[in-house]
């Protein structure tokens, strides 16, 4: 007798329709694209293209007050309306403002338009007219609206762009304003505080200066000579005195109180000569930045500005004054960029110093990858880098060497950080050698010029007590005063004074 199966078998199904009800997919598969149809062709720039490019990403053609992706944004309209147009090879590449160029064309005349438009409204406030048996009659009590004055006068004087009866393309819609109430504030549109507490806040400093304060409310004083002219371009200075107090600017400089070029060379020579003979660093350091301030409203850029700076950063470095040196660094910076001459290598070596010192892993990442390879064989640049890297390691041992062998004034930005890193050193040190160290060997090993300042240092740490004198000379006992050392490092790392 057969056992009978636990299932029943049914035949495999071949395709998910049934037969006879759905034709088979195959009829309904479209033919795949051409693919070679669908890819763009690519286009071929001429030759004058790719150097207006290149001359546009020019260093010597960047402009400070334009950014690199405002210019990028304007060069790829410039192409591309080109290449719509079909006038790629048509168009003067070679005498075609750059970018940055036309942006700056661009501002300039906005800024015209707006100052313009600033003098039509500033001469329509004054007029306040009040009519009297159908005449005309000045009035101080009474102000009239602008849109009154332009109906009855409108053969004798011409309307304000902005009241034109074409709502096509009105005037005021193609301006951009920084925001509506400055929008407002031009066009007269709505009564605006902002201009009221401007002209009140003028008139009371007139009235300070002329010992008067004038209180008339239609009469708007944004146009007193009193207010700087932006547009008149760099101050040519006439003063003849060498030594000069640094003042804040908060109006246009006087060139009367402004040394020329010729002038600031002989008081760089005199402050040289003040430093080695009296080295009184608050004296040299206000008169640095008053020559300083002198170069800078005179727009002189050129290779006495850069030794100014230098010279500056170095006394600053010498008498650890981060502030002025950090000021000095940011302008040499830009100083470097425009090839001035110079020492762009030793200051760069700083910079990495600096950022040592400051634990600024963003800043270093970024000179590092600035740096090019005539750069990082520099010994300044080489010694600096040389340095990151044993601390990376935490090599102590060739660190230490470094310190002693720093070029230039690589060492004043050094002691800035090196009693961090022995303290760093000196936990590893307790934690390696133990039950007890030679003082000698952590002479050698901190870079400490002798026993007796190695000592000290420690004492000055809490490890007065852990010295102990013995035949072979002065030990500290280091698997004792291993934890004071760890927290002091730990607090050393927490805070760092820029």
């Amino acid at each position: 007798m057969q056992p009978y199966p636990a299932f029943t078998a049914v035949p495999a199904r071949q395709a998910l329709a049934r037969p006879g009800l759905v034709p088979p997919l195959q009829h309904y598969r479209t033919p795949p694209p051409d693919l070679a149809k669908t890819e763009k062709p690519k286009r071929e720039w001429p030759p004058a293209v790719r150097l207006y490019v290149q001359r546009s990403f020019a260093a010597e053609n960047s402009i400070a007050e334009i950014g690199r992706e405002e210019m990028e944004l304007k060069l790829k309209k410039v192409i591309s309306d080109a290449a719509e147009s079909n006038t790629l090879h048509t168009v003067d590449w070679d005498n075609l403002p750059l970018p940055q160029q036309m942006i700056q064309a661009e501002r300039i005349r906005t800024q015209t338009m707006n100052t313009s438009l600033t003098s039509a409204w500033r001469d329509l406030s004054t007029l306040n007219v009040q009519e009297t048996n159908g005449i005309s009659i000045h009035s101080s009590s009474q102000k009239r609206k602008s849109s009154d004055l332009a109906h009855e006068h409108n053969e004798q004087e011409i309307p304000p762009l902005w009241h034109s009866t074409n709502t096509g393309g009105n005037f005021e819609d193609r301006l951009t304003y920084a925001d509506k109430r400055q929008r407002n504030d031009l066009l007269g549109k709505t009564p605006s505080k902002s201009q009221f507490a401007l002209e009140s806040r003028k008139r009371r400093f007139e009235g300070e200066e002329n010992g008067s304060t004038s209180t008339h409310p239609n009469v708007s004083t944004m146009g007193s000579s009193h207010m700087p002219n932006v547009d008149q371009g760099p101050v040519v200075g006439t003063c003849e005195t060498l030594e000069k107090k640094y003042f804040r600017l908060t109006s246009a400089p006087n060139p009367a109180t402004v040394r020329p070029l010729p002038i600031l060379e002989k008081t760089l020579e005199l402050l040289k000569k003040k430093w080695k003979s009296d080295n009184n660093y608050s004296y040299v350091c206000d008169q640095f930045k008053s020559l300083r301030q002198d170069l800078t409203v005179q727009h002189i850029r050129n290779d006495f500005t850069v030794n100014v700076y230098e010279i500056h950063a170095r006394i600053a470095l010498e008498k650890g004054d981060l502030g002025e040196y950090n000021q000095c660094q940011t302008q040499l910076r830009v100083l470097y960029s425009n090839h001035l001459g110079g020492h762009p290598m030793e200051f760069k070596a700083y910079r990495i110093l600096y950022f040592i010192h400051t634990c600024n892993r963003t800043e270093m990442n970024d000179i590092l990858a600035d740096l090019t390879p005539a750069e990082k064989k520099a010994p300044a640049i080489k010694h600096a880098l040389d340095s990151r890297s044993a601390l990376a390691l935490g090599n102590y041992h060739k660190f230490f060497q470094l310190y002693l062998e720093t070029p230039n004034m690589g060492a004043y930005l050094m002691d800035m950080f090196v009693s961090r890193e022995r303290l760093s050193a000196l936990t590893n040190i307790c934690k390696a050698y133990k039950p007890d160290v030679k003082l000698r060997f952590i002479t050698e090993e901190l870079g400490f010029e002798s026993d007796e300042e190695s000592a000290r240092f420690l004492c000055d740490q809490g490890g007065q007590a852990f010295l102990e004198e013995r035949e072979d000379g002065v030990r500290l006992l280091s698997g004792k005063v291993g934890n004071i050392f760890e927290g002091l490092k730990g607090a050393a790392f927490r805070k760092v004074d820029i």
